[in-house]
């Protein structure tokens, strides 16, 4: 991928991308919108999927020791107060008793006063009152009749799934310690604020990794999943210079966890959490054996020890993930239009990994028919093995730009030379550069191009 300079992008740039091109709307915006809640639109929706289908490759099916799982989203309330959530799952809150808007305690210095916006909201003269707690957990009723007793809780996390079920997948896998149980799935959360796009949601999707191992070797396979976790977005085309990993001090370490980094992303709103790997004891199993009154430890069939194992668990956001890849894209570079003269050019430097459109084919003319013909034919030929899209609408400088914005990699060309000599143009998103090539020998020059496209940038 190319290394050229990069523009990093405001917020509002991205969302306005997102929107102008079809990756993310407003949801319900027909009826005013609702809060903290995105719609993925289809190149959104091509992107999400190019992520999650990476994670699972990585984490999964490319490794002997994890398999898979799909929890439900609502499950028995007695795991969530095992787990702690029902106890302990808060925020301080603080209300503003002048305008009535909510705010969290411990973040009220990046807050701003939505009736002052340049003040903060202890420095607008409004009267707060003193934290509490709130529950971040939604609470909903199970079953027809909203019977006081007949009500869970939607999950705020997706681990505490799979923790019920480790004998379940230990029995029916034949695994052995250690191995890993991995899920992709939605989670929500009653978050007090909500901001920075689709960053902060209350709902929103994990994918989470729960590696049960022996306790002597639960820190080697933690520093194992650290360094792994941040080469997969490296692998993602994430530029390393943009990724760090930060240690949390004792004093934010979870009480059960031995040890946590987070790993960090360079956003336009600063650095902020991408995905947190934590070494969480045998706190979780412990628990829900506590709670459940079932035997969850393991015995090793070959020495005969029995132990509760540790657990280093992997959560990486979707959402967030997303939001790196576009963040990470945009770019702002300068391209001849038709006149010959140089004008900006907005571009999504996406890895072909997951470019949510790979190539794009243009009919030069939509005359003669045999020019058009000829492109849906190696669109059609091309489909099968890449992500393509058709387009003749327009000048096809214009077709470019289009592409462009949308990230695709590379664009294919028929003109009229084609008729003739059954070549087409490959135009490369990233540098502009133009090859001329033979139907015969275009997937051949496509896999190279893509291959080059797809090296990490510094």
């Amino acid at each position: 991928m190319s290394d050229a300079p990069s523009v990093q992008p405001s917020l509002n740039e991205i969302v306005s991308l997102c929107k102008r091109r079809g990756f993310i709307f407003p949801s319900s915006e027909i009826y005013g919108g609702f809060a903290a809640s995105w719609d993925y639109g289809p190149l959104g929706v091509e992107l999400k999927n190019s992520v999650k289908q990476s994670w699972w490759k990585d984490t999964v099916t490319s490794r002997p020791n994890v398999v898979g799982m799909d929890g439900a989203v609502t499950t028995h309330p007695r795991v969530w107060e095992a787990s702690g959530h029902v106890e302990g799952f808060h925020d301080p809150l603080i209300i503003c008793k002048t305008c009535g808007h909510r705010f969290r305690a411990d973040k009220i210095n990046e807050e701003q006063c939505p009736q002052k916006p340049s003040k903060k909201p202890h420095e607008c003269g409004g009267e707060l009152t003193e934290p509490k707690n709130f529950n971040l957990m939604f609470k909903v009723h199970w079953g027809p009749v909203e019977d006081a007793g007949q009500f869970t809780y939607l999950r705020p996390e997706t681990c505490q799934t799979i923790f019920p079920n480790f004998k379940n997948v230990l029995t029916t896998t034949r695994q052995r310690v250690p191995f890993g149980i991995a899920q992709i799935g939605k989670s929500f959360r009653n978050e007090i604020t909500t901001k920075s796009f689709i960053f902060r949601q209350r709902e929103f999707e994990q994918m989470e990794l729960e590696f049960f191992t022996h306790p002597n070797e639960a820190k080697q396979w933690f520093e194992h999943w650290v360094n792994a976790r941040k080469e997969w977005y490296i692998s993602l085309g994430v530029r390393a210079s943009r990724l760090r990993l930060r240690q949390h001090d004792a004093d934010e370490l979870a009480h059960y966890a031995d040890d946590c980094y987070d790993v960090e992303y360079q956003f336009p709103m600063g650095w902020q959490e991408l995905e947190g790997i934590a070494n969480r004891t045998d706190f979780d199993l412990k628990r829900h054996m506590e709670y459940s009154k079932k035997d969850l430890s393991y015995r090793d069939d070959l020495t005969g020890e029995k132990y509760v194992p540790y657990v280093v668990e992997s959560s990486a956001g979707v959402d967030r993930t997303v939001l790196t890849l576009l963040s990470d894209a945009y770019d702002i570079d300068q391209a001849p239009n038709d006149k010959g003269e140089m004008e900006e050019r907005n571009v999504l430097r996406f890895s072909p990994k997951v470019a949510p459109v790979t190539l794009a084919v243009f009919p030069l003319f939509k005359k003669p028919p045999e020019m058009v013909e000829l492109a849906h034919k190696i669109e059609d030929d091309l489909r099968l093995d890449y992500k393509t899209n058709y387009d003749d609408a327009g000048n096809i400088g214009k077709r470019y730009r289009r592409q462009d914005e949308i990230g695709t990699p590379l664009c294919i060309t028929v003109d009229h030379d084609s008729l003739q000599d059954n070549s087409v143009t490959i135009r490369n998103r990233d540098d502009m550069s133009q090859i001329r090539v033979s139907v015969d020998q275009l997937r051949s020059a496509i896999a190279d191009q893509l291959k080059e496209m797809s090296k990490p940038r510094a």
